[in-house]
C-alpha cells in the first residue's frame, strides 16, 4: 500500500518528545475554522511523496542519529484517513526501536483507526472545543468521535498529550477554557501534557491561493497576554498536569 504524503519535516521539535521525523499525511475530513493548512484537506490533491511504508521508514532511518532520543510522528491533515499505511509504518518503526507518536483530531473512530494504537507509544490528541454546539459549526463534525478517542485512550492507559488551539472570541472565553479543563480531569491519569496553542493568521494566504473564503476573517492573532491567561486558568484546574 502507498501512503499519500503531503510533506516531511526531518528535524521536528514540537510534535512529541525530543527531535522527531514528522510525516504530514494528505487528506482531512474536518474543516476547522482556524486550520492553517487547508492544502492538506483534499485527499486527491498533488502530494510530495507516494511511498510504501518501507520507503518512509528508510527515509526516517537516514536521520536516526538525530531522532534516536526522539522518534517519529505522523500528523496531517488527518493521518487516520490512511490508517492501514500508518499502522504498518509504525509497526516497522517499532521493529527498529523508534518511538512513535500519532497526532490526530480523533475524528475517525473506526476499528481500523483504533488499530493504529497497537504500535503507537504516544497520542497527540487535538481537542477543538468541548462545547457541543460550537464544535459542529467550528469543525463540520460532532464531538462523538473525539469523545470516543479519549475513552479508548483511557481504557488502554495510552500516554496522551492534549492540544487545543485558543482562538479569540471562540475558545479563549474563560467559560470554555474552564469547561475544557473540567472535562480533561476525568482523563488525567493518561494525560501527560496539555498544550494550549495560540491562534495565528499565518496560514490565511493559503485560503486565497486555493480560492477558499477564510472563515475567521478579521479575527486577530491571540496576544501573549491572552495565552498566558489561558494557560494560568487551565493550570489552576489541572494542577498535576503540565500546561504549556
Amino acid at each position: 500500500m502507498k501512503g499519500r504524503i503531503h510533506s516531511i519535516e526531518t528535524f521536528g521539535a514540537v510534535d512529541g518528545p525530543g527531535i522527531r521525523f514528522v510525516t504530514f499525511m494528505q487528506g482531512c475530513p474536518m474543516r476547522c475554522a482556524f486550520c492553517h493548512n487547508p492544502d492538506t484537506w483534499n485527499p486527491q490533491a498533488p502530494v510530495q511523496f507516494e511511498w510504501e511504508p518501507e520507503e518512509l521508514l528508510q527515509e526516517a532511518l537516514r536521520y536516526r542519529s538525530y531522532i534516536r532520543r526522539g522518534g517519529v510522528t505522523v500528523s496531517g491533515g488527518e493521518p487516520l484517513m490512511q490508517a492501514d499505511f500508518v499502522r504498518e509504518y509504525f509497526r516497522l518503526c517499532k521493529q527498529k526501536g523508534l518511538h512513535t507518536a500519532l497526532d490526530t483530531s480523533g475524528v475517525i473512530s473506526t476499528d481500523k483507526a483504533f488499530s493504529v494504537l497497537d504500535y503507537t507509544d504516544l497520542v497527540l490528541l487535538d481537542i477543538k472545543t468541548t462545547d457541543d454546539g460550537l464544535h459542529q459549526t467550528y469543525t463540520g463534525h460532532t464531538r462523538r468521535s473525539n469523545q470516543a478517542w479519549m475513552d479508548r485512550l483511557l481504557s488502554l492507559r495510552k500516554p496522551t498529550w492534549i492540544r487545543h488551539v485558543v482562538v479569540p472570541g471562540y475558545t479563549s472565553l474563560d467559560s470554555r477554557l474552564t469547561e475544557l479543563a473540567y472535562w480533561l480531569q476525568s482523563y488525567s491519569s493518561v494525560i501527560e501534557r496539555v498544550e494550549l496553542l495560540p491562534y495565528h493568521t499565518l496560514g490565511a494566504y493559503k485560503y486565497e491561493e486555493l480560492g477558499i473564503p477564510y472563515p475567521l476573517q478579521g479575527v486577530p492573532s491571540l496576544s501573549q497576554e491572552e495565552i498566558t491567561h489561558a494557560r494560568t486558568l487551565v493550570q489552576s484546574l489541572l494542577p498535576d498536569i503540565p500546561v504549556q
